[in-house]
């Protein structure tokens, strides 16, 4: 079996095409590779969940096109993705690359503690009654909303690669021992987070109403995800873990001083490896120009390191799982 990827959940090293294909062959083994942040675990482990189901079982089993086809899905992935991860994150990756675009709550660990150990005597008949839902005792509890997910006409969301790679599980788990350490201070930070993700999905739904009537205004949207990177720096600080360091924190500055960019994050875990930006349609080639130009400076135990920042070809999309035409991987089949 051969596992490919889309060139955007990798950086390009130097060897590689300025203008790659959709599938690149960057010489280096998957662990050397610099990924981007798009959630490159989560969606190898779907599409290969989903070629595996698709292969050994007709569609009178299980029609991945279908709710409760999609539904078993997510649940095996999840199961899949949370062993491989150690257990650690919130599972939204995996939802996002079954359904696409969504405003997510994730599932209780205690669904998947439920398991146990591979191998362990009636493993496999707990999994089946997990990925089906079919014990009532333990009822998959996440909330998978799409109609909240929406970006206003004029907007999109794009990512930028800044080639430094984090591992999500090593700054997981360090968030997580502050959390527990830490668990009141933790809680009221958690809260306020939560309550500052609330306000921009509802400020983005709000807006995408209004843009029907020509309402254009992102001064509430530009305050809202001012706050929300406040709270992502304070938790940075607090747990000592790099959520949105000062080379990131340097280079979202400068990007919102472009106009037509509305705000910006460090998305998922954190780190160095990319940062998402809310930008309206006509500012992307300014935006673009700016970034041409733009080095990162940062450093490391071997001295200072400089890089340049790309403008990933990726924006949102509200598809998720998508069965491909098998001739787009002609070049890569023996």
């Amino acid at each position: 079996m051969t596992i490919i990827a889309d060139a955007d959940y990798y950086s390009h090293p130097g060897s590689a095409s300025a203008n790659p294909a959709r599938f690149v062959n960057f010489n280096v083994s998957l662990a050397e590779a610099h990924k981007t942040g798009l959630g490159s675990s989560a969606a190898l482990v779907t599409s290969f969940t989903a070629a595996v189901l698709s292969h050994y079982l007709d569609r009178g089993q299980l029609a991945l096109d279908s709710d409760l086809g999609r539904a078993r899905l997510h649940n095996l992935a999840q199961a899949a993705h949370c062993a491989a991860q150690g257990k650690v994150g919130s599972g939204f990756d995996v939802a996002a690359a079954v359904y696409g675009s969504c405003v997510y709550r994730r599932f209780s660990p205690s669904i998947l503690d439920s398991l146990g150990d591979v191998g362990s005597p009636d493993f496999s008949r707990r999994l089946e009654a997990v990925v089906e839902d079919s014990n009532p005792s333990i009822q998959w509890d996440m909330h998978i909303n799409k109609k909240a997910a929406v970006i206003p006409a004029g907007l999109r969301l794009l990512m930028c690669d800044v080639d430094c790679g984090s591992e999500s599980v090593a700054l997981v788990k360090k968030v997580l021992a502050w959390r527990k350490e830490n668990p009141v201070e933790a809680a009221l930070l958690w809260a306020t987070l939560q309550k500052g993700t609330e306000d921009l999905a509802e400020e983005l739904q709000r807006l995408a109403q209004a843009s029907r009537a020509n309402s254009h205004s992102f001064n509430d949207l530009r305050d809202i995800i001012l706050n929300i990177r406040s709270l992502a720096r304070e938790m940075s600080g607090k747990a000592n873990v790099p959520i949105e360091p000062k080379m990131q924190t340097e280079l979202l500055n400068a990007c919102c001083q472009i106009s037509g960019v509305v705000g910006g994050v460090v998305p998922g875990a954190g780190g160095y490896d990319a940062i998402a930006l809310l930008v309206e349609d006509e500012a992307l080639p300014s935006l673009q120009a700016f970034l041409d130009s733009y080095i990162t400076a940062s450093s490391n135990e071997e001295g200072p390191v400089r890089g340049k920042v790309r403008l990933l070809g990726v924006k949102q999309d509200m598809e998720g799982l998508r069965m491909e035409e098998p001739a787009m991987f002609a070049d890569w089949m023996p």
